[in-house]
This record gives C-alpha cells, structure tokens and sequence, in this order.
C-alpha cells in the first residue's frame, strides 16, 4: 500500500486522539460513582423489601391485638352481666348463687389473662413499628446519598461527553486527511489490536508492542519507498517513520 509521508504521519494524530477517545469511553464507564450507586440501589431495593415486611407485621399484630380486644370485651360483658343477675337477687338458689360467683370469678382471670395479652401485643406493635420508623429513615438518608451520587455521575459524564465531543470534531478533521485505504486498513488494524492500529517507529523500537527490530527489519524499511506503508513485523501494526526512528 502507498500513501504520501504527510498522510501516514497525521495516523499518528488520528491514533492519539482515538486513544484519547478510548480513555474517555474507559473512565466513563468506571466512574466510581457507577460502583456507589449500584450499591445504595441493591440496598434500597433491601430496604424496600424490609419495610414490606416490616409494615406487614405491624398489619398482622393490629389485627392480633382488635381481636384480642374483642374477646376481653366480650367476657367482660358477660361477666358484667352475671354481676347484674347477681346483684339483681334473682338468684336464690344457693348452689346457683356458688355456680354464678364460680363463673364471674373465673371471667375475672380470664379477662386478666386476655389483657396480658392485649399489654404483650401492643408491645410488639410498638416495636414493628419502631423497626418500620428505623427503616424508613434508612430507606431516606440511601435516597439522598443516591440523589447526590446521580448529580455527580452526571456532571462528571457531561463534562467527559463535552471532552469527547471536541475530540471527535478533531478526530473528523485529522481523518479527512487519511486516504480512504490506509484508513480502512487503520480501523481493521485498531479493532484487531487493542485500539493501536498505527504507531512510531522510535529509535528502532515499534512504539505499539514496545520491542525492538532486527536488523534485518530495520534494513528493510530503510530501503522502502518513503511512500510505502510499512508494517511491524512482530505485531502487524502500521509503522510510522518519523526523523526519531532511527534509520
């Protein structure tokens, strides 16, 4: 392949705004904010299923403790109303007037027992609800670090788009000055080694895979055209020749 010394020098510009490029798309996809906020929203997603069981279990003991209150309500009014048939005399029987102390005594400890309950209930509603206040706030304060966290990634994301941007309005004015082949060639050679499709030859030494030429190599690219595209031959890429290569 041929193309002019000019031409083969400005890939030298094209490969260092590319990688210029590529570091931008790399530090945009590894912002430090990305890793925080994928982590607040695993633990807001935590945090919303807690409070979904939490508030569950306060709607289950709401309805342990109405009922359990309902039954104290209801011996409570039968023992008031054996008071009332106790008090009213009209019982007379004496084993009857037994039986009914008999029983309004033992609604009595029933009552007792069943207010025991309702006092234990209460106490462990009291305290779901405290677990929901508690994950409330938690579920709050992840909110506010995350709204803090998405301002930053996006300034920081706007302010690499507008770098990349200017940067690929350059990278549009440097191409143009690449011919259509040696271009292709370039893109082919980027995709194929890591974004280095095109590098220096610097006192010998390829600058895209860093080793050094033999001899023989060296000797070769001094007897080519100043117009032929050499290549390295250790990996393949563009060579470049510049006044530093050695030669």
């Amino acid at each position: 392949m041929k193309a002019a010394p000019q031409a083969q020098l400005r890939l030298i510009d094209l490969q260092d705004l590319d990688s210029s490029l590529d570091r931008l798309a790399h530090r945009r996809r590894t912002l430090p904010e990305l890793a925080e906020i994928e982590r607040l929203e695993g633990r807001l997603t935590e945090l919303r299923d807690a409070i979904v069981a939490a508030e569950t279990e306060v709607g289950d003991l709401q309805r342990e403790q109405k009922k359990a209150e309902q039954d104290v309500d209801q011996v409570r009014t039968r023992a008031d109303r054996d008071r009332t048939r106790l008090d009213s005399g009209q019982v007379t029987s004496a084993k009857d007037l037994s039986s009914l102390q008999a029983e309004i005594e033992s609604l009595h400890r029933r009552q007792s027992d069943l207010e025991e309950v309702v006092l234990e209930i209460m106490e462990r509603t009291e305290a779901a609800e405290g677990k929901v206040a508690a994950l409330r706030a938690d579920r709050s304060a992840a909110q506010d670090e995350l709204s803090g966290l998405t301002g930053r990634r996006d300034t920081a994301q706007r302010e690499i788009d507008e770098e990349a941007g200017t940067t690929s309005a350059a990278r549009t004015a440097v191409a143009k000055d690449v011919p259509d082949d040696l271009l292709a060639l370039y893109e082919k050679l980027r995709g194929q080694f890591g974004g280095v499709g095109a590098a220096k030859l610097f006192r010998g030494a390829c600058q895209g895979c860093h080793l050094a030429l033999n001899t023989v190599d060296l000797n070769n690219i001094r007897a080519a055209a100043e117009d032929e595209v050499v290549r390295c031959e250790e990996c393949r890429r563009i060579l470049v020749r510049t006044p530093e290569s050695g030669l």
